[in-house]
């Protein structure tokens, strides 16, 4: 059986480091301060990003990938060797990361199957987790596209912003937009919905609540069977604790895979204090 490469984008967060020892090529989406430009997950590591957000007169910008930036990496692929591609990305409704993926693989010499998400982060992150287990398993380009796309049609994402001013700011707050979470310390838990675009899930009174509503979706939908967990943060990892620890003292029948704080594109609309995990069942 033939070699099958695996490509995603910076956005999965995570961590070139841990993608390339899994052998995941990631193509990093741009952060734009000013005239500067800078590589997600390349130029910043968290800690770095966060603290010049902070610093920043006005909120950065964000760009995808060219589709020469895609060619380049699947080109690459297949002079390594590999004979057809499997890529996976962020939610196409909030980047045109998905389209640049898209026209690249038009042009490939060999096949490369281009999978939208419809989510972000550690929601991106359980499909790459599934595809890597399909290829270990052997499986071939058809049969790790499918397990990213089972994990896409079945997995969910709740995250709760310590302040919704990036996402509005930034332009993605899709239906979340018209929240007044400013007043009385609501805290709104978010999600993606099947058009890969943000909306309310519930809206709650502090963040300790919405751990404790996150928790609580992910111990009922574990009723039926295990689930995979993959959590978020931005440079919160205690509230990341938290979340875990709520989940377990429910009963959750859960399967940690996956932590990691949030790059530089997502923390431009996140901004730092995001408590988040995204689920599905166990494949």
């Amino acid at each position: 059986m033939g070699k099958v490469g695996i490509v995603c984008d910076s956005t999965c967060d995570m961590g070139p480091q841990w993608l390339a020892e899994n052998d995941v090529v990631m193509v990093p989406l741009k952060v734009l301060f000013g005239e500067e430009t800078y590589l997600d997950w390349v130029d910043f590591t968290p800690p770095t990003f966060f603290e010049k957000l902070a610093s920043a007169p006005v909120l950065p910008k964000t760009s995808q990938p060219s589709p020469a930036d895609f060619a380049a990496v699947y080109e690459n692929l297949a002079a390594q060797g590999c004979d057809e591609i499997v890529s996976i990305h962020l939610t196409a409704a909030l980047s045109g990361t998905f389209e640049s993926a898209t026209m690249a693989a038009s042009s490939c010499r060999i096949p490369v199957r281009v999978i939208d998400t419809l989510t972000v982060s550690a929601g991106e992150a359980l499909a790459i987790l599934a595809a890597l287990d399909a290829r270990a398993a052997g499986g071939d380009g058809a049969a790790i596209e499918a397990a990213a796309r089972h994990v896409v049609e079945t997995s969910t994402i709740l995250f709760a912003l310590d302040t919704l001013e990036y996402l509005v700011k930034g332009g993605r707050a899709g239906k979340a937009k018209g929240l007044a979470a400013s007043l009385l310390n609501i805290k709104p838990v978010l999600t993606f919905n099947d058009e890969g675009t943000i909306e309310p899930f519930k809206n709650v009174k502090g963040t300790k609540k919405a751990i404790s509503e996150i928790a609580a979706a992910v111990a009922e939908a574990s009723k039926i069977g295990v689930v995979k967990v993959a959590y978020l943060h931005s440079m919160a990892p205690e509230l990341a604790d938290q979340l875990h620890e709520e989940i377990d003292r429910l009963g959750g029948n859960t399967d940690a895979i996956h932590t990691t704080s949030v790059g530089a594109v997502i923390g431009t609309y996140a901004g730092p204090g995001a408590v988040g995990a995204a689920f599905c069942p166990a494949w």
